[in-house]
């Protein structure tokens, strides 16, 4: 009588022994499914991440605003009369927010809210010497606003500092117009009753990574910017940062079911991008799902050629007392085992490319392009799923080994 602890152990690994080039070649076969797998997850969650923190490092994650101005409809003509009904859309003007400072500690007890900071918005002029050039004026709290963007991190020359008649200018701006830090710059707002200026001294020049945001930008004191633009104790804007960016599109419906505002998420401001991203996400899909086909393929037509060459050890070990359930466990274990070793394999592999995209693709600053990493509990999940695959790839040729008569596959 055959001693089951162990037995089918012992065959599995004796089959696999004995087809030593097959056994090799499905485990490298199986070592560069995953590790294409990995690699691609990897690398495509390093774009998303690196475009992501690119993206949402100079905007809020959702931006609560005054309604736009709207005409109203006319009323219905009375019966037999005539009346002009054509209407233009009124031009819309800088409006505050009613009752920003008592909504905006509602937000931040949210507890998918991580920060909130108010602003001013408007456009105007920036002026030095003979040099004018058009800019997006925005007024802040810097120590909120940094909350919100990352601001002080986003220095590249001077000291981040907003007190009264100060600024922050984007980089390029800063360079169209020759001025440093240090340096003073005219701002000019038109208002309804003729223009408005005000004199900043430059305190910082910051990158925003935008270069359309880095040659407009002008960061100025709240206070400064509610009197250029003619909102005394106003706030066009409330800025959210989310704990969970992927959150905003609900948070943003759910605001603007509760409250009278316009409530934008970045989602909806950067539409585009999300679409992108929605592509690459079912790329990778696909590429995995492709990858884990012909893994299993492999695997299965490796064992089916497997038990036709050992067809008469199979028939021999039904001979001696082994179960049909015993077979059908050794060729399981085979897909098992060969899964494994693969998933090890290919994951030690998949670390080495990345490794090396890290160390040898380099952008024009000599610096990588974007941090990629294999996430731990990635690397595990994408080797179970191909352990299983393995498993799965089992099933038919060990069924088929399971049901051959003993006494056929002794004579063949």
């Amino acid at each position: 009588m055959l001693n089951p602890l162990g037995f089918e152990w012992r065959v599995a690994l004796r089959f696999l022994r004995e087809g030593r080039m097959q056994t090799l070649l499905i485990v490298v076969g199986v070592a560069a499914g995953v590790a294409v797998v990995a690699y691609i997850s990897a690398l495509i969650s390093g774009l998303q991440r690196n475009t992501l923190e690119k993206t949402l490092g100079a905007q809020p994650h959702v931006t609560l605003s005054a309604p736009d101005d709207a005409v109203l409809p006319a009323a219905p003509a009375a019966s037999g009369t005539e009346a002009l009904l054509q209407t233009q859309p009124r031009s819309q003007r800088p409006r505050s927010i009613v009752n920003w400072q008592a909504l905006m500690p509602v937000l931040e007890a949210m507890p998918s809210v991580a920060a909130v900071s108010p602003m001013v918005a408007g456009a105007g002029l920036a002026l030095r010497g003979e040099a004018s050039r058009s800019i997006a004026l925005v007024g802040v709290d810097l120590d909120r606003y940094d909350r919100i963007v990352g601001l002080r991190g986003k220095v590249v020359e001077g000291q981040a500092r907003l007190g009264p008649g100060e600024a922050i200018l984007g980089r390029d701006l800063a360079s169209d117009l020759g001025v440093r830090v240090g340096d003073r710059v005219s701002v000019v707002v038109a208002g309804t009753g003729g223009n408005i200026s005000d004199s900043a001294r430059v305190t910082a020049l910051v990158d925003l990574g935008v270069r359309e945001l880095n040659r407009r930008t002008v960061i100025v004191p709240l206070r400064a910017a509610q009197s250029l633009v003619g909102l005394p104790g106003g706030a066009t804007n409330l800025d959210l940062t989310l704990v969970d960016v992927w959150t905003a599109a609900e948070l943003s419906a759910e605001l603007g079911r509760r409250y009278p505002y316009k409530v934008e998420s970045w989602q909806q401001l950067n539409a585009q991008l999300v679409s992108a991203l929605n592509a690459q996400s079912v790329s990778t899909t696909l590429i995995r799902g492709v990858v884990m086909i012909v893994v299993v393929l492999g695997i299965a037509s490796v064992l089916v050629v497997s038990v036709v060459q050992k067809r008469r050890e199979i028939g021999i070990l039904r001979a001696m007392g082994a179960t049909q359930a015993q077979i059908l466990r050794v060729f399981l274990l085979q897909g098992a085992l060969v899964g494994a070793a693969g998933s090890a394999l290919g994951v030690l592999l998949a670390v080495a490319l990345i490794w090396a995209f890290t160390t040898f693709v380099k952008g024009s600053d000599g610096l990588p392009l974007f941090s990629i990493t294999l996430a731990p509990a990635l690397a595990v999940r994408i080797a179970l799923i191909a352990t299983a695959c393995g498993v799965l790839a089992a099933v038919a040729p060990a069924r088929r080994a399971a049901a051959l008569d003993p006494a056929q596959a002794i004579r063949l």
